[in-house]
């Protein structure tokens, strides 16, 4: 199929082999030298060799792949220090989540004077955040996150705190969606990232904000999702599937204004807890059915618009056909087992209350609710 041109929010250039065109990419964006931000796993297997098949050698100005399972800001300051050595004036982002969201941390410090924690959504520094961010063009080798087309970057600040930095500016200025670089991903990521997608949709279609655009990008990014994921999961180099589930990640980034929920809420402070590396897509998978069955009760006309993007009928419980697909791609089924400690909870319930994405859930949670919630998915 040939490659898209899409304007929403940013530009998008989705399909295979949308990576031949990242040279001319870099020329409308006015990058000169790019720093290219990625990680080990990516380098590895090949990926920004693809990536940067066609870009001459000399607009590339260096190399940073210490991006860590969870973005740091002292990976950041690291990657900020090699940008302005090798004046670079423009990134290029190649992998999931945390490279794109790492690249972005890089893109503010790059333009804005510090300490990063200046610039958290929950210390009020949306609106320091100003269009002077350096340019980034994000290239997802994953079909999860959404960051490539998100407006927000997760970011753990070097005393620990994880905390959400979210700007209109921080969306990447180019998106280059090519389903072929996420063909070799193993079974196990697809389906951990796959479910981070469909939670994006759900959630940003559950938020109480008023915005039904979004609300049909989310369900039929939903749809897709659901109806995708098992066949990405059992072939990774089926093409239709990989394209499905590419624009369903696609899609619930494009959602991202509306504002998440309790699932990320807790997702985000459990992935910030020391001493463990909990993937993101897996804890909000275990999370996913506990906050729907929680939630249920104040969206309830929202629920049948779900069941039906699921392909459920009007009897059918949307929480229960999430455990079963949960189940069936093969995921840890609790956070105990997923490997959260127990005394990490406490730690993980506070977070969550301070979170961005609580303001948006449809059901208020309080520190009651929150308890229950990640007692009952332990």
């Amino acid at each position: 199929m040939p490659v898209s041109l899409i304007n929403y929010l940013t530009t998008i250039r989705f399909g295979e082999g949308a990576v031949a065109g990242i040279a001319d990419d870099l020329g409308e964006l006015d990058i000169s030298r790019a720093l290219v931000v990625t990680d080990r796993g990516v380098t590895e297997a090949g990926l920004v060799e693809r990536v940067l098949a066609d870009v001459p050698a000399d607009r590339i100005a260096a190399v940073f792949d210490e991006t860590p399972s969870n973005p740091t800001e002292d990976a950041a300051m690291a990657a900020l220090t090699l940008y302005r050595d090798a004046g670079a004036d423009g990134i290029i982002a190649v992998g999931g989540g945390s490279p794109i969201d790492l690249a972005k941390a890089i893109a503010l410090l790059a333009t804005h004077d510090g300490p990063l924690e200046r610039y958290a959504a929950i210390l009020g520094g949306v609106e320091r955040i100003t269009a002077d961010v350096a340019p980034v063009l994000a290239v997802p080798t994953t079909a999860g996150t959404g960051s490539e087309v998100g407006r927000a970057a997760l970011v753990t600040l070097s005393d620990g705190r994880k905390l959400g930095f979210i700007s209109p500016h921080l969306i990447p200025r180019r998106a280059v969606c090519d389903p072929e670089l996420t063909y070799g991903l193993p079974p196990a990521l697809t389906a951990a990232t796959g479910i981070d997608a469909i939670s994006h949709c759900i959630e940003t279609y559950l938020s109480p904000r008023d915005n039904p655009p979004a609300e049909a990008i989310a369900l039929d990014g939903l749809r897709r999702a659901v109806q995708h994921i098992q066949a990405a999961v059992d072939d990774g180099r089926q093409p239709a599937a990989r394209r499905e589930m590419m624009m369903a990640a696609l899609q619930g980034g494009l959602t991202f204004q509306k504002g998440l929920g309790a699932v990320h809420a807790i997702s985000h402070p459990a992935g910030g807890i020391d001493g463990v590396a909990l993937h993101h897509g897996m804890l909000n998978a275990v999370l996913l059915p506990h906050v729907l069955r929680f939630n249920a009760t104040a969206a309830e006309y929202k629920y049948a618009a779900l069941r039906h993007a699921c392909g459920l009928t009007e009897d059918d419980d949307v929480a229960d056909f999430f455990d079963r697909l949960v189940a069936a791609l093969g995921l840890p089924p609790s956070l105990s087992v997923l490997g959260l400690p127990a005394d990490a909870i406490p730690t993980v319930v506070d977070g969550a209350l301070k979170d961005h994405s609580a303001a948006t859930n449809p059901r208020p949670i309080s520190r009651e609710d929150v308890e229950k919630l990640v007692n009952a998915a332990y």
